[in-house]
C-alpha cells in the first residue's frame, strides 16, 4: 500500500468523527435558536448567515449518511413485489370508495417503481395462495416487500370475500425462517380496516366507517437477526376503533399516504413520513349530518420492528 493511499485511510476516519461532531453541534444549536424563532414568517436559514451554514451543514451531513450501516440498501435491480388486496365487494354489500384507494396506491407505488399486483375481492383460499406464491418468490435481487389489504376488520383479522384471515396469517410466511430471500430486508404491511367490534356502515351518506438491538460486528462478520424483524406493520386506526372512509374518495388513511408518498416518499425516512401520515388524519372530524358520527376522530397507528432507517430515495 502506497504511502498516500496510508495517509487517506488515517484521514477518512477522523473526517467522519469530526463531520458527526459537527453535525451534533449544528443540530442543537438550530433546535435552540428554532425554539425562538417557530412564529416568525421568515425562513428559518435567513436569520443570519450563521444559522444559515448550520442549516446546510446539518443537511448535508444528512444526506451524506455517514454510517451506512444505520440504513437499510435500497439500491438492488428492483425495489420490490408490492401486493394490493382490495376487498370492496362482500355480497350484497359494498366498501364504496375502496376502488379510489386502490387506484392511488397502485399509482404512487408504480412510481416508486414497485412491482405491484392488484388482486379484487378474493375469497379466503385466493387469498391464502396469492400470499403463499408471494413468500415462495425470490426476492434476492430486490429491496424490500410491501402488502396492502383494503377491507373490513376487527382486532386481529381483516375479511376476505367469503370469510376472514388473521393478520397473523398474513405476515407469518414473510419471517425470517421462511423467506429466507427477505432477510434483512424491509417488510411493510398495510392495513385499511376497523379494528373494533363493528364493522364499516356504507350506507352513511359522507363519511362511513371503516425491537431488536444490532451487536457491532467487524468488517465480513456475520450476525443473525429475529425471524420477527425487520416488519413495520402500519394500521388505518388504533385497536379497538372505527376507520374513516368518505364514500365520495376513499379512506382518510389511504389518501393521505399516498399525497405524502408523492410529497416526500423519495426524501423522508419511512417512520418520519407515517407520523406526517398520523397527524394529516388526526386533524380531520366526520362531517355527515349525522349528530351520532359528526366530529368524530380518527388515529392512525404503527408498530415497527425495523433495525435501520428506511428511505426509498429515486430508482437509478
Amino acid at each position: 500500500m502506497s504511502v498516500a493511499a496510508k495517509l487517506l485511510l488515517e484521514f477518512i476516519p477522523n473526517l467522519v468523527y469530526r463531520l458527526q461532531v459537527t453535525q451534533n453541534r449544528c443540530d442543537n444549536n438550530l433546535e435552540k435558536v428554532g425554539q425562538n424563532t417557530l412564529t416568525s414568517d421568515i425562513p428559518l436559514h435567513l436569520h443570519s448567515p450563521r444559522l444559515g451554514f448550520l442549516c446546510v451543514f446539518s443537511v448535508l451531513c444528512r444526506y451524506l449518511h455517514l454510517d451506512p450501516a444505520e440504513e437499510y440498501k435500497m439500491n438492488h435491480k428492483r425495489r420490490g413485489l408490492a401486493l394490493i388486496f382490495n376487498q370492496e365487494n362482500f355480497g350484497s354489500t359494498s366498501r364504496a370508495g375502496s376502488r379510489n384507494d386502490r387506484d392511488k396506491l397502485l399509482m404512487r407505488l408504480t412510481e416508486m417503481k414497485f412491482d405491484v399486483k392488484v388482486y379484487d375481492n378474493m375469497n379466503e383460499e385466493e387469498v391464502y395462495k396469492s400470499i403463499s406464491e408471494a413468500a415462495e418468490a425470490d426476492h434476492s435481487d430486490a429491496d424490500c416487500f410491501l402488502l396492502v389489504f383494503l377491507s373490513h376488520g376487527d382486532k386481529d383479522h381483516v375479511d376476505t370475500y367469503d370469510g376472514q384471515i388473521s393478520i397473523e396469517d398474513i405476515t407469518s410466511p414473510f419471517k425470517g425462517d421462511k423467506c429466507r430471500t427477505l432477510v434483512g430486508k424491509p417488510k411493510i404491511f398495510i392495513f385499511q380496516a376497523c379494528r373494533g367490534d363493528k364493522n364499516d356502515d356504507p350506507a352513511t351518506a359522507c363519511d362511513a366507517v371503516d425491537s431488536v438491538v444490532e451487536e457491532p460486528t467487524g468488517d465480513g462478520a456475520r450476525y443473525t437477526l429475529p425471524a420477527g424483524a425487520d416488519f413495520i406493520m402500519c394500521y388505518s386506526v388504533a385497536e379497538g376503533y372505527f376507520s374513516n372512509r368518505n364514500i365520495a374518495s376513499g379512506s382518510w388513511y389511504i389518501q393521505a399516504l399516498c399525497e405524502l408518498f408523492e410529497k416526500y416518499g423519495d426524501s423522508l425516512e419511512f417512520t418520519e413520513l407515517l407520523t406526517l401520515v398520523n397527524r394529516k388524519v388526526s386533524v380531520r372530524s366526520v362531517q355527515c349530518g349525522d349528530s351520532q358520527k359528526d366530529g368524530k376522530k380518527q388515529v392512525p397507528y404503527f408498530a415497527s420492528m425495523l433495525t435501520k432507517k428506511l428511505y426509498f430515495r429515486p430508482k437509478k
